[in-house]
């Protein structure tokens, strides 16, 4: 074997070499990867852990026709918090409430002071709000002489576990209410507060984990 071969066999088993550890390598970046996506999916919330809102009770004196006083033009609610999780609390940072017409003239805001919900546990918050121009609230009656207003809820919840707390999870959710003539809600139901807008942008945050796991098994079968 001359000088020429020994030196090829030597540069090819480094090459094999450095070949063997970046192959060991990329398969540790995808073992890591799974086991934060098999953590992240484990602990974000799923719809169904998500807090269930609702307005439970509305009442406008100045919408009372008994009344014949359009003076009294303040908003008395209700709004209930239902924890549906039988195994997580639930921490509430404050609770941010915005009242409009359904043509998103703005009213009112009102804010909940943050607290703490325990498993399976229903929280029930009364309030009163009066609005910045009392016209607002007269202006909100529709043409066949019922009222309707809009409710938006935002707040920030971590989710209790027995041994940690999960990050901070978005909620934002509104709904419709309408008003009779004697003042009070419509519908004696509850009014249940849903998401109405799901953006592309949410999308795409609730799905890098797996786009980025599935880019590198692409790029790995490639190699």
């Amino acid at each position: 074997m001359n000088h020429f071969e020994a030196e090829g066999r030597t540069q090819a088993g480094r090459t094999r070499c450095k070949s063997c550890w970046w192959r060991f390598g990329f398969w540790i970046i995808i073992v890591a990867g799974t086991i934060i996506l098999i953590v992240w999916i484990n602990l974000r919330p799923k719809g169904s852990d998500i807090p269930k809102c609702s307005i439970e009770y509305l009442y406008v004196p100045a919408l009372n026709k008994t009344l014949n006083s359009r003076l009294n033009t303040t908003l008395n609610f209700m709004v209930r918090l239902d924890n549906p999780n039988s195994e997580q609390g639930i921490y509430y940072d404050d609770v941010h409430l915005s009242f409009s017409s359904v043509t998103y003239v703005f009213i009112a805001n009102y804010t909940v002071p943050r607290f703490y919900q325990g498993r399976k546990k229903k929280a029930k918050k009364w309030g009163q709000v009066v609005p910045l121009n009392n016209q607002t609230v007269l202006e909100a009656v529709l043409p066949n002489g019922l009222a309707s207003f809009r409710i938006n809820l935002k707040t920030q919840v971590r989710y209790k576990n027995s041994f940690w707390k999960t990050r901070r999870f978005g909620v934002d959710v509104g709904a419709e209410v309408g008003v009779n003539g004697d003042g009070f809600k419509a519908n004696k139901k509850g009014i249940r507060m849903k998401k109405f807008d799901s953006s592309s942008s949410s999308l795409l945050r609730s799905y890098f984990p797996v786009c980025v796991l599935m880019h590198l098994l692409v790029l790995f079968t490639i190699c």
